[in-house]
């Protein structure tokens, strides 16, 4: 893992994200980069239209300028707010101990401009909610859904407080999803090897593991990353996040798109699910 791309938009969550994306670069040695996008729809200059046949032309054209100038002094603003908003981000990520720490503002709309630098990451993170996340509590953030579904690297969806990563739940079902999470771990063991793994597959009954998770179990032994394995049955957005508060996992990682039970994760109702009840980040992959 070289590089992580932490999308922020300077909100309650946005310390959450700094926190997360420091472990992870600190652990595996990584690049910080930190995005902020200012809306467009926030820069666009007001209609100039004719409104001489309504107000009168001397109205008119003081109201035009006006406007523009108000228009000026927002994109003014606009430039502060995202120079103090990366500012912050770097003096967090540097209390933090990281030191090579890059800073980006663009404007437009975040989804879009993720695809240009997300390429050259291997993780992408992002709040679980944004800016308005005082007034919707029970809501996941406008551009999850979009970032998710579009983006091709693991994103780690964050909560608003930072807990150090101790003990990492894998959400198995022997998917092509699965594996890739087992080679992420494999490909970045050195980053885990003190963390508690646990792999757990949700099936219709409570039987032995499942030769998936066995052959799972194996993978990462192979690797040097010990885990303990386990089964339930029941509905996987319960068995899941109570299997999260009985074991205190700091960490959840799981498919974006799943396999049986555990299909039509983002944005089906699993994983929405999961996003918004656990108090944990969820790495999702692909």
């Amino acid at each position: 893992m070289k590089t992580i791309l932490m999308c922020s938009d300077g909100s309650a969550f946005a310390d959450g994200i700094y926190r997360y994306g420091a472990w992870f670069a600190r652990h595996f040695q990584a690049k910080a980069e930190v995005l902020y996008v200012t809306d467009i729809r926030s820069q666009k200059l007001v209609s100039t239209g004719n409104f001489t046949g309504s107000i009168g032309l001397g109205a008119s054209d003081q109201l035009l300028t006006d406007l523009v100038n108000l228009e000026h002094e927002k994109a003014k603003l606009n430039n502060q707010r995202a120079r103090l908003i990366l500012q912050h981000a770097e003096e967090m990520l540097k209390a933090e101990g990281l030191s090579d720490v890059a800073l980006i503002n663009k404007t437009g709309f975040l989804v879009d401009q993720l695809h240009d630098f997300e390429a050259d990451a291997d993780m992408v993170v992002l709040g679980k909610r944004g800016e308005a996340a005082e007034f919707a509590s029970g809501h996941l953030g406008a551009n999850i859904d979009r970032i998710v579904r579009s983006s091709t690297k693991p994103c780690l969806v964050t909560p608003q407080s930072f807990a150090p990563i101790e003990k990492l739940l894998v959400a198995y079902d022997g998917s092509p999803t699965g594996k890739r999470i087992l080679s992420f771990l494999v490909d970045s063991a050195e980053g885990f090897k003190d963390i508690d793994i646990h792999l757990l597959t949700v099936a219709k009954s409570d039987t032995a593991p499942p030769t998936e998770l066995e052959s799972a179990q194996a993978t990462l032994q192979q690797a040097g990353l010990s885990s303990t394995t386990t089964v339930l049955s029941g509905d996987p957005e319960t068995v899941i996040s109570d299997y999260i508060d009985k074991n205190q996992i700091s960490l959840l990682m799981m498919g974006a798109y799943g396999h049986s039970r555990i299909r039509h994760l983002v944005i089906g109702s699993t994983t929405v699910q999961l996003l918004r009840s656990v108090q944990v980040p969820v790495l999702l992959f692909r």
